[in-house]
C-alpha cells in the first residue's frame, strides 16, 4: 500500500539548477568582485558535488585566484553561499523558476485524497520556502507532513540521511513510501533506506544511470516514454493513480542512460 509522496526539490519539483542555482551562484561571484563563472557544461559537472558550499570548496581548486588557506576558503565558501541564497530567493520571486509541469496538480490531487506528503531534500531550507512559497502559498508547509532539508542532517545525498529522518517523522516504514526523483544520488539515497523510487528525469541528469526504480520517465507532464508504460487512462499527464499502480506491481526497471 502507498501511503506517502516524498518529494525531491532539486530538478524534481522544478528545473532549479541551471536557470536558478547556476545563475544565482555566478550573481554573489560578481557581488564579492570575483571573475569566475560557471556556465551550463561546468555547472552540470559541478552538480556530480551534493551540496552548494561543498560544491564551492570544490571548483576553488580549480581557480587560481581562490584563497590559499583552507579556512579562508571555508569562510569565503560560506559568505558565496549565502549571497547565492539570497540572489536564488530573489530571482524565484521574480518569477525567473517555475514548477515542473504537472508537479502542482499531482501535490494537489495527493492531499485532495488524503495521502501523506513529505519534502525530501538536502537543498537549504531558505531554497525551498523561496520555491515552495511563491508557487504553492505562504502556507505551503502545512501541505506536507515533514519537510527534511540540508540542515536537518549531516550527510547529503546520496547517503540515506534524509530519507531516514523522513521515514521516523512520518512514523511509516519505507516500503508505504514513494520518493520522486530526478538523480542517480537521489534514487541512490532512497534505495539506501529501503524506499521505492520514481525518477523523473531533469535537464542536468536524463542519461543518469538509474537502478531498480518503479518507474522512470521524462516528466510528470506526459504519458509517453515511461518504462514500465503507464495503464491507458484519458489523461494526458501522470496521476497519483498510476504511481499507486506502479507502486503496487514493483516491477523494477534500470536504465543506463
Amino acid at each position: 500500500m502507498l501511503s506517502a509522496l516524498l518529494w525531491d526539490v532539486d530538478g524534481t519539483l522544478a528545473e532549479t539548477e541551471r536557470d536558478g542555482h547556476r545563475v544565482a551562484f555566478n550573481q554573489a561571484f560578481a557581488e564579492h568582485g570575483l571573475a569566475w563563472r560557471w556556465d551550463t557544461e561546468r555547472y552540470g559537472r559541478l552538480l556530480r558535488i551534493t551540496g552548494g558550499r561543498e560544491r564551492l570548496l570544490a571548483a576553488m581548486q580549480e581557480e587560481a585566484d581562490a584563497p590559499a588557506l583552507p579556512g579562508e576558503r571555508e569562510a569565503l565558501a560560506l559568505a558565496l553561499h549565502q549571497a547565492k541564497n539570497r540572489c536564488y530567493a530573489r530571482g524565484v520571486q521574480e518569477g525567473a523558476i517555475a514548477l515542473r509541469p504537472a508537479v502542482a496538480s499531482l501535490i494537489d490531487e495527493a492531499n485532495a485524497r488524503g495521502m501523506q506528503q513529505a519534502i525530501v531534500t538536502t537543498t537549504s531550507r531558505a531554497n525551498v520556502q523561496a520555491l515552495l512559497g511563491r508557487h504553492l502559498g505562504p502556507d505551503w508547509e502545512s501541505r506536507f507532513a515533514a519537510v527534511v532539508c540540508g540542515e536537518d542532517v549531516e550527510r547529503k545525498k546520496p547517503d540515506p540521511e534524509a530519507y531516514h529522518c523522513a521515514l521516523a517523522a512520518l512514523r511509516l516504514p519505507a516500503i508505504e513510501t514513494l520518493a520522486i526523483e530526478d538523480s542517480w544520488n537521489g534514487a541512490h539515497a532512497a534505495r539506501l533506506a529501503g524506499v521505492p523510487v520514481l525518477v523523473t528525469r531533469s535537464v542536468y541528469f536524463a542519461d543518469d544511470p538509474i537502478d531498480a526504480a518503479v518507474a522512470i520517465g521524462p516528466g510528470l507532464d506526459t504519458r509517453a516514454g515511461w518504462r514500465p508504460a503507464p495503464a491507458p487512462r484519458a489523461l494526458a499527464h501522470i496521476a497519483l493513480d498510476d504511481l499507486i499502480d506502479w507502486h503496487a506491481r514493483m516491477e523494477l526497471v534500470s536504465a543506463t542512460r
